[in-house]
């Protein structure tokens, strides 16, 4: 089977009010224990109001993330690119990709929150619109060596180049969000780039939404002669994992309501919309309707293969990141899913059950010849006295 890989997208979530700096340190503390775990991929976001998801800029984040960890690679889980000039974005990307010395991934979007994009005077529809044309423009820079000239509603660039090429070969990974709309797929189908389905598995309607995702993909792929690749589609799903269905439920009274009011009252962002008026519809919110899984380990494996069913095969699953339960149960949660979910979907549990059934069945002969042995070697140890008499 083809190995699923496993991270997190950490927007992140932290409820209004409380001390920021403890806030990032503990985000921080969260992607080197994901690291220690095993996990591949840490995508980090952007945002800049509304009081929950507190990084400004996922460059700084990842540059701090990438000196405590070792092994798991770490991408803008997005880049607002319709915030920025494109120059910049590819040139902070390609140093960051030397830092790491190639573990970091670039992931793009048009910026999730209003309230972000109208302190520079964008609208939504600005903020897409821009997405398509600086995507354009970065993608020209990071693969190619001929001058970019451009001018865009923000932004004009006059013979522009990078000043260092990337040091991944080709190119670190480039993945699109996507949440229901095919703008998400469309763009990146046209480029060959990843996919991040953020709405995959938050909405309804995100969820039926993924086979007609790939087949925007395709079929852009196909007008502009690119090819695109599951192994770089990524679905981002919500989790919580405890030993007993009942620990579970336990653990998030701690947070999900709070998470679940953002979304309801705060954050303009109605394509993230939850239902849920007290914690146990939250719960049943989150189960029944198909987006996640609050349970144990065999109920996370059963959400993870519902998405491979649905999806027709993707790269990766990513656990948003959130905090509804305290940070010990919620470091647990991510423990059981490495030790329990993982292994079923990268090719490791078979080999052992295997192994575990093979010596039951031969457990009985086995230890006959155990007992043969010993008994043959006490006898040789009492001949071997009686002979010197």
């Amino acid at each position: 089977m083809t190995r699923l890989r496993f991270g997190t997208f950490l927007a992140p979530f932290h409820p209004a009010g409380e001390n920021p700096t403890s806030a990032l340190q503990r985000d921080l503390r969260l992607v080197q224990h994901l690291d220690d775990l095993g996990y591949d991929e840490a995508w980090i976001g952007e945002h800049h109001s509304a009081g929950s998801e507190i990084i400004a800029s996922p460059e700084i984040f990842i540059a701090a993330a990438a000196e405590r960890t070792r092994h798991i690679k770490l991408g803008t889980g997005v880049t607002s690119l319709s915030y920025h000039n494109p120059l910049w974005v590819a040139e902070r990307m390609v140093l960051l990709d030397h830092l790491t010395r190639g573990r970091i991934m670039l992931g793009v979007g048009p910026g999730s929150l209003p309230t972000d994009s109208a302190m520079i005077g964008l609208n939504p529809t600005d903020t897409r619109e821009l997405l398509e044309e600086n995507l354009d423009i970065v993608m020209r820079l990071l693969r190619g060596d001929e001058p970019v000239n451009a001018t865009t509603r923000t932004h004009t660039l006059v013979d522009a180049r990078l000043h260092l090429r990337p040091y991944s070969d080709p190119l670190f990974d480039v993945a699109v969000a996507a949440v229901a709309s095919p703008t998400g797929p469309r763009l990146a189908g046209r480029y060959g780039v990843g996919l991040l389905s953020i709405g995959a598995t938050l909405t309804k309607e995100g969820f039926d939404a993924l086979a007609h995702h790939w087949g925007v993909m395709e079929e852009r792929a196909g007008a502009y002669g690119t090819a695109v690749d599951r192994l770089k589609w990524r679905l981002v799903g919500l989790m919580h994992i405890a030993e007993t269905r009942e620990q579970a439920y336990k653990d998030v009274e701690h947070g999900i309501e709070q998470w679940f009011r953002y979304f309801q009252k705060v954050a303009a962002f109605p394509q993230m919309a939850v239902a849920g008026g007290d914690v146990r519809e939250m719960i049943d919110f989150v189960n029944e309707a198909g987006i996640g899984a609050i349970g144990t380990p065999d109920d996370a494996a059963a959400q993870v293969q519902k998405l491979v069913d649905q999806s027709g095969g993707f790269g990766a699953m990513l656990l948003m990141a959130h905090e509804w339960a305290n940070p010990d149960a919620t470091r647990r949660s991510y423990e059981l899913i490495a030790q329990h979910v993982m292994p079923r979907f990268q090719g490791q549990a078979q080999a052992t059950l295997d192994a575990k059934a093979r010596a039951t069945e031969t457990r009985e002969g086995h230890a006959e010849q155990q007992n043969q042995a010993v008994a043959h070697m006490t006898e040789k140890y009492q001949k071997e006295l009686a002979d010197r008499g």
